[in-house]
């Protein structure tokens, strides 16, 4: 349901407090106070059969006694009351509940989840919103609701906070009151019966009083509703996760590299990182990292300079720094001859920069301007105090406030005042001129790579990868006919290698040539057939790790030698590997590249998000090494570049001493083959390319595994490019056009067709004049999440980024799914040759298929030509109330 109704949740004009009490210290009692305490404008109404008045106002035997219909029910009722209370409030015309009572799926029994599934039912047919149960409540200050039994109540602040669990509500409550802290919404989920963190995420979105959302995160169970949500939230305004459970007490056992090292916590942390949300340890980090995104501009990158009277200080902050993955700042020659112009001789020339213990204020500043004038080698600077007989922290922290105001500060500035009472008053004076300020170096670096780590979340929630990111053709027919051999012959299980082989060069990967043979007598023949030397593998769908019992031969010289190989590799395993199937063998040509690096590429299914790619080093000690980054599909080149230099591996793929830089590129692209076989074959569940070499010559797999599955996939968390969208068009005067879902790399074309729009046709698409299209505004139109918007561009057939864009028709639906806004335009080179209507004929057809309901629109009244396109496509017409140069176009559709 998404947001719908969810304004008579947070802003009810009436509340029924069903199960309230007068018994002291009961939910129904500390319910009844907080409710009637808080300041809410609007009737109170408990419902109770046994008192006349709670907390001294009127209280009624039941629902049906209520003299009015309330527009939020609360209900603390026992676990079985509540199915039939939602049905009486909801028949009355209740719109939101907030379910506190506990007993239902949590229980983990069969009678809870029918108690689950009948208030789902009951609720259901009112369209009914509710939140709970087994939830402490929901609060939202700025309309003195306090919904809840919370021990305090809350400042009214701009922090919505959103958790699964009651407990850490009111924790966060008791340490934000006493800091001042205040919020416009804390809401606890309870068992997510109805409204879930994907309603939450867009419902508070689009809060005006809300300037981040902050989640405490247990778990998701629809992760493409969430990520829909995350990615479109965390545009608008910071989001920031806690996610519980970091650590299972127990490892799930898995059948392919992929499964073991794509861990549940991993596979959150890449769904965060690529919805753009940022992701701490803790509740403390939580609020520290929101006065950090609130005071300070991102980080472009890792690079700190650290500015410090003190070396071992300074020192502390650089080993935090480095601990955490950034980087110290080298200073240029220019950065250092200005602060030799400045400081003593004995600084320590190089960063951190120690400008000595007996640091007066004057050298603080003209330190700081030095570092300033060079922002070019640095993305951060960190001016750290320790206290000194020489000068006061405070005036120190006056010098550095006093340089900052006159100068043009390129970077964030982040500062540490150490100490406790004599660091106190400059801390205060750094915090009262808004500058971002910690008590350790070791948060200040935390906070820092914070900065970074938000940027790049940033970018990468900007890539929606289409379906086939960059121009590489593949046989997906051939590949379709090798799966659906596979599951009528076999059924579910590990392909043939053979099989594996023609499926990824279906795709355009590159993997040594297999063959399978039953004996030792054939192994023998396709070695001669091959040419030596071979490697000799089992065949067998019981042994996983060949390697690890002995199933793997390698550099055998001759026929001879692969046929007594074959002999002595059966008779181990039937000692090793007693009860094995053995189907075979395969025969590979042995492959030499001494200097080729070993990776793992692959993918694995899980329970939330569906298919989740991992990359990593490769070989026998995979595991054991565990250096991995994980992604979600699909991938174009970018997201794929960052899943590779997240690994430690990078390092050396980016080339060493002699050895050459392997080919990144064709490592990226192997990825993104890998993430569109994943898209197109849902029935893959494990995929393992393990080792996949790569040196300066290319990539080459040398051993694939992948296993597929009749039943019904997990679905991806991410909607890919809809590729069953692209059509060609043909105009009136005979010219084709290439009809297509908008791509990231279409981009620059965009802004390039817009320039050449002329000042009506700008006025008429957007409403107002406009000179030129920003490259965020083309970004945010061209890199979409289609599982909410579409775009269709007109364009010529070829490359995106690289073709002129005559027309694009785009709609926006609402997080309910229900209403879409549309818009259109076609350059005036290509209009009056009926692609219009065709264009926005596609858009009405695409809307009916996602099940929407209804299409508008908002133009000029002058323009006419869009007003008499709409018309003739059964579009009604009506001016808009408060502003008569406008009309509103509506389709139901």
């Amino acid at each position: 349901m998404s947001i719908r109704n969810l304004d008579y949740l947070f802003k009810p004009r009436s509340i029924a407090l069903i199960g309230a009490s007068r018994d002291a210290g009961s939910v129904g009692d500390v319910l009844a106070r907080n409710l009637l305490r808080a300041g809410f404008d609007g009737p109170v109404m408990p419902v109770n059969p046994h008192h006349s008045s709670i907390q001294g106002v009127l209280a009624y035997p039941d629902v049906a006694s209520l003299p009015l219909t309330p527009d939020l029910a609360v209900i603390a009722t026992p676990a079985q009351l509540v199915p039939e209370l939602v049905e009486q409030v909801g028949a009355r015309g209740t719109r939101a509940a907030i379910v506190i009572s506990a007993g239902f799926a949590e229980l983990d029994s069969d009678e809870g989840r029918r108690l689950r599934q009948r208030v789902l039912d009951a609720a259901r047919p009112h369209l009914l919103r509710i939140v709970g149960p087994n939830t402490v409540g929901v609060l939202a200050p700025r309309y003195a609701l306090n919904a809840s039994f919370a021990h305090l109540a809350p400042q009214r602040g701009h922090l919505a906070f959103v958790t699964q669990s009651g407990a850490i509500v009111t924790s966060v409550i008791d340490w934000a009151v006493p800091r001042g802290i205040g919020f416009s919404y804390l809401v606890s989920l309870g068992g997510m019966v109805d409204v879930d963190f994907g309603d939450m995420l867009d419902y508070l979105a689009n809060d005006e009083d809300t300037r981040a959302i902050l989640l405490h995160i247990e778990g998701i169970e629809q992760a493409r509703k969430f990520m829909s949500a995350a990615r479109a939230a965390a545009r608008m305004k910071p989001v920031i996760v806690v996610k519980a459970g970091r650590h299972p007490g127990s490892a799930k056992a898995a059948a392919s590299h992929s499964g073991a090292l794509a861990g549940a916590d991993d596979v959150y942390d890449a769904a965060f990182r690529r919805a753009g949300i940022l992701r701490v340890d803790d509740l403390t980090e939580l609020f520290a990292a929101v006065e950090t995104l609130a005071d300070l501009k991102s980080s472009a990158g890792r690079r700190l300079g650290i500015l410090s009277n003190g070396g071992g200080i300074g020192v502390m902050a650089a080993d935090a720094l480095l601990a955490a993955g950034g980087e110290l700042a080298e200073l240029s020659k220019p950065c250092r001859e200005a602060l030799d112009a400045v400081l003593p001789a004995t600084w320590s020339h190089g960063n951190p920069v120690d400008i000595v213990g007996d640091a007066t204020p004057d050298r603080y500043a003209a330190a700081l301007r030095a570092l300033l004038d060079h922002p070019q080698d640095m993305d951060g600077l960190l001016v750290l105090n320790c206290p000194t007989a020489i000068a006061a922290p405070v005036d120190c922290a006056a010098a550095v406030t006093t340089e900052l105001a006159r100068t043009d500060v390129r970077i964030p500035v982040l500062t540490s005042w150490v100490g406790g009472a004599t660091a106190n008053a400059g801390r205060e004076l750094l915090n009262s001129h808004g500058l971002a300020t910690y008590d350790t170096p070791t948060e200040a670096t935390a906070a820092f790579m914070q900065l970074y780590d938000y940027r790049l979340g940033q970018e990468l929630l900007m890539q929606t990868p289409p379906s086939i990111p960059e121009a590489f053709s593949v046989d997906r027919d051939l590949a379709r006919s090798v799966i659906r051999e596979h599951l009528a012959r076999v059924g579910t299980g590990w392909l043939e290698p053979t099989a594996v082989y023609r499926l990824l060069t279906a795709y355009g990967i590159t993997i040594v040539e297999t063959r399978d043979v039953s004996s030792g007598a054939e192994a023998a023949a396709a070695a001669e057939s091959l040419g030596v030397p071979v490697a000799l593998k089992v065949r067998s769908p019981d042994i996983t790790h060949k390697s690890d019992v002995g199933g793997v031969m390698l550099g055998l010289e001759n026929a001879a030698a692969v046929s007594t190989a074959a002999e002595q590799m059966l008779a181990r395993l039937r000692r090793e590997a007693g009860g094995a199937r053995i189907d075979g063998f395969t025969v590979q040509p042995m492959v030499l590249r001494p200097h080729a690096h070993e990776l793992l590429l692959g993918m694995t299914s899980d329970a939330q998000f569906g298919p989740v790619l991992v990359f990593g080093q490769g070989g026998t000690a995979v595991e054991v090494v565990h250096d991995r980054a994980l992604g979600l599909p699909p991938l174009n080149l970018h997201l794929a570049m960052d899943m590779i230099t997240r690994t430690e591996v990078f390092r050396r793929l980016r080339g060493y001493r002699d050895r050459p830089a392997a080919d990144l590129d064709g490592i990226a692209m192997t990825l993104v083959r890998i993430a569109q076989l994943i898209v197109d074959l849902p029935e893959i569940r494990t995929l393992d390319i393990n080792p996949l070499l790569a040196d300066s010559d290319g990539v080459l797999a040398l051993d694939a595994r992948i296993f597929v599955s009749a039943e019904a996939p997990v679905a991806l968390a991410i909607r890919p490019y809809p590729r069953e969208l692209e059509a060609t068009l043909t105009a009136d005067d005979g010219r084709t056009f290439f009809l297509r879902p908008i791509l990231p790399e279409d981009e620059p074309m965009l802004r390039e067709s817009f320039a050449k729009l002329s000042t009506q046709e700008v006025r008429e698409r957007f409403l107002v004049p406009m000179r030129t299209l920003s490259h965020i505004t083309a970004a945010r139109f061209t890199q979409l999440d289609f599982d909410r918007e579409m775009a269709l561009v007109l364009t010529e057939p070829g490359p995106p980024g690289r073709r002129d864009i005559y027309g694009v028709a785009r709609l926006s639906a609402d997080p309910d799914l229900e209403r879409a806004e549309f818009a259109i335009i076609v350059r005036h080179d290509a209009a009056g040759l009926g692609l219009g209507k065709q264009l926005l004929q596609r858009l009405i057809d695409y809307a009916r298929g996602r099940g929407l309901e209804v299409l508008w629109g908002i133009t000029l009244r002058e323009n006419t030509r869009m007003r008499t396109l709409a018309r003739r496509l059964g579009f009604s017409e009506a001016p808009m109330a408060d502003d008569s140069t406008l009309t509103r176009l509506t389709l139901e559709l």
